[in-house]
């Protein structure tokens, strides 16, 4: 945070119910330090019914962008002057920009995913993926493996209609048929056994932390990367499974780096340095109580 609030300093802020536990600010205020920009940022608690007002007053309030987490993502939508290309696609809205008569809405989820992904040196193009889940998460990360050029993505999910309804979008929206479709427990179909895997389900999410949507040796011996977009815990049973069978294993602390830091970048039109990318995750990690 800068050292002084004064007339000239700007708010940005987080909308969403729960925003108690958010770790935003430390990436955002941190942003602002170590960038000289005079701005500070705060959590918003919207009541379930207030999310339109919420909207419409920051805007009055003069407030330069917001992010947006649950449960609002999608609904927020309604209420914008503006949504992106890749937010529309996607149908979830994470970050707000000021721009004339109201915000225009943003996903930085998906490229902060990717940028977290090249920074740790994983690539999607000419991989086989193994998506775990088919809510919302992962229809994004479908959609961004299939635009970074994935040679294939399996969708595996407890309902397998879910599945074939997302693959089936996926399919016709790139033209390509590179979606398959599977029950949570027909991995034994998966042909290849050197698999990018992306796990997008809550299962393993702190509290309960000993589960994995799939525990079976077979599946995690075709994994040479494994990727949770949960980062609490700092390592997921799905995690330590990747591991055991002799893979790599990354969270998701990376993603909420990265789409904070695309926010902030489209607020402030500015670049952040993968130094001071650095540094604000080390902050993250000694939040999070992370020692490694």
């Amino acid at each position: 945070m800068i050292d002084q609030i004064n007339g000239m300093t700007r708010t940005c802020g987080l909308i969403g119910n729960p925003v108690e536990h958010t770790l935003s600010p430390v990436i955002h205020n941190s942003l602002a330090s170590r960038t000289g920009i005079n701005l500070v940022y705060v959590p918003f608690h919207v009541e379930e019914g207030g999310l339109e007002n919420a909207v419409k007053g920051a805007y009055d309030l003069n407030i330069l962008g917001m992010n947006v987490t649950v449960p609002y993502k999608t609904k927020v939508m309604e209420y914008l002057a503006e949504i992106d290309d890749d937010a529309r696609r996607i149908g979830a809205v994470n970050t707000l920009v000021r721009v004339p008569g109201g915000y225009k809405g943003y996903n930085t989820d998906l490229s902060g995913l990717y940028r977290g992904m090249v920074s740790d040196g994983i690539r999607i193009e000419g991989e086989t993926v193994i998506i775990l889940g088919a809510g919302g998460a992962g229809k994004a990360v479908a959609s961004l493996c299939a635009a970074k050029g994935a040679k294939k993505i399996y969708i595996l999910n407890r309902s397998l209609d879910k599945a074939e309804e997302l693959a089936c979008s996926i399919n016709r929206e790139f033209g390509r048929d590179i979606v398959i479709a599977l029950g949570i427990s027909e991995y034994g179909r998966i042909e290849e056994d050197s698999c990018l895997a992306i796990q997008t389900t809550s299962v393993g999410l702190h509290p309960d932390v000993d589960v994995s949507p799939v525990d079976d040796r077979d599946f995690f011996e075709k994994i040479h990367t494994g990727i949770d977009i949960i980062y609490k815990p700092a390592e997921t049973k799905f995690m330590k499974l990747v591991k055991v069978h002799g893979g790599n294993a990354y969270n998701g602390l990376k993603m909420l780096l990265y789409q904070g830091i695309i926010a902030y970048e489209l607020w402030n039109r500015v670049e952040v340095d993968e130094n001071t990318a650095g540094w604000i995750y080390s902050l993250l990690k000694e939040e999070l109580g992370i020692n490694e």
